[in-house]
């Protein structure tokens, strides 16, 4: 393990998107991965704070240059991430090259999983080729309610029934294992129930959310499926009578790590989202997440763009360290779920 300094540490915390389809020496994110030891990147096909149809991703061949420059900063250590589930969540386009992925609802529906795993390692290879090392998938949330905004009417769920959905996510998770990409389940502690979207505002499952919705995690978690997990900003008063489930310490610590006894990496969903930004600022969210125990946390940079954001963030971070209201003990655990996240990508690289 690096003899990183707290504030490096804290740096390692973050996964942070980024303007523009190559690098400049001058460009803010060479800092950050240099200087601040940024932990990883996310990357987009539109830039949606400037509504531009383009952005980090072009074709193949430019995505391969970037992804090699990025990890030429990092010493091979970045994790390089994208959300490529298929069908509509679908960051690698057809028109720009890229093969048609079907989306989970139509890879679903049965305990058969062979077309889900032929999609998986074609998804896989494609992202390997491509330089990118995590994908934030599969979804594993339960298809409870059909006309959910977010996930239903969008086909992100595999399946209405949790062992199926679990069996499908396992397949998806091995064949990206396979090809060295490590993989997220999403969105703890389900999002399937919802009728709102947490991109538009705070999401409320307090009437709609079932224990039934934790299936698929307990059954991933137990067969060794689940080395990282993203937890949804998604409101549950049975659990947390006033957070959401990424500031929620109840969530996060005694149901995710206690009850389910998760040993994995903790993501958090875009800190940018306005189910946060509507009620927080984004320095204190991410301050009040990492203390509930978050261990990364996304900063896409793409609904909005802040330059120079991690930087700002960061000293929020310090500040609250000094303040006591997160320890340096916290900063250590969600540092070393970090790096043993980063460790498990080495081990798939290894020769077999």
């Amino acid at each position: 393990m690096h003899h990183f300094s707290l504030r490096q540490k804290i740096g390692q915390l973050f996964l942070i998107g980024f303007t523009g389809d190559a690098l400049s020496t001058n460009h803010p994110i060479v800092a950050d991965i240099r200087e601040e030891k940024l932990g990883g990147v996310i990357l987009f096909d539109r830039f949606l704070a400037e509504k531009k149809d383009t952005h980090n991703i072009i074709s193949a061949e430019q995505l391969q240059r970037l992804t090699t420059d990025l990890q030429k900063l990092a010493g091979g250590e970045l994790l390089i991430a994208v959300d490529q589930e298929g069908g509509k969540v679908n960051r690698f386009r057809m028109e720009r090259g890229f093969p048609v992925t079907p989306t989970a609802a139509e890879l679903g529906g049965t305990l058969n999983v062979q077309a889900t795993a032929a999609s998986a390692k074609q998804t896989a290879r494609m992202l390997r080729a491509a330089g990118v090392n995590v994908n934030l998938a599969p979804v594993v949330d339960i298809n409870v309610n059909r006309e959910n905004q977010i996930i239903g009417r969008y086909g992100r769920s595999f399946s209405d029934n949790g062992r199926t959905v679990a069996a499908h996510a396992a397949a998806w998770i091995k064949e990206h294992r396979a090809e060295a990409i490590q993989c997220c389940l999403k969105h703890f502690p389900g999002h399937g129930s919802s009728h709102d979207d947490s991109h538009l505002g705070f999401v409320d499952l307090s009437t709609s959310w079932h224990e039934s919705e934790l299936e698929p995690y307990r059954l991933l978690i137990e067969a060794s499926h689940a080395e990282a997990i993203m937890v949804g900003h998604l409101i549950n008063k049975n659990l947390d009578k006033v957070y959401p489930a990424t500031l929620s310490s109840a969530t996060l610590r005694k149901l995710l790590r206690q009850d389910l006894h998760f040993n994995g990496l903790i993501i958090s969903d875009d800190m940018q989202m306005k189910a946060i930004t509507n009620h927080y600022g984004l320095e204190e969210a991410c301050c009040k997440a990492l203390a509930a125990g978050i261990d990364l946390l996304i900063i896409g940079n793409n609904l909005e763009h802040a330059p120079g954001i991690l930087r700002k963030v960061k000293d929020a971070v310090i500040e609250a360290v000094r303040r006591g209201e997160i320890s340096e003990k916290r900063i250590e655990e969600a540092y070393s779920f970090v790096q043993k996240y980063k460790l498990s990508l080495k081990n798939h690289h290894a020769p077999k």
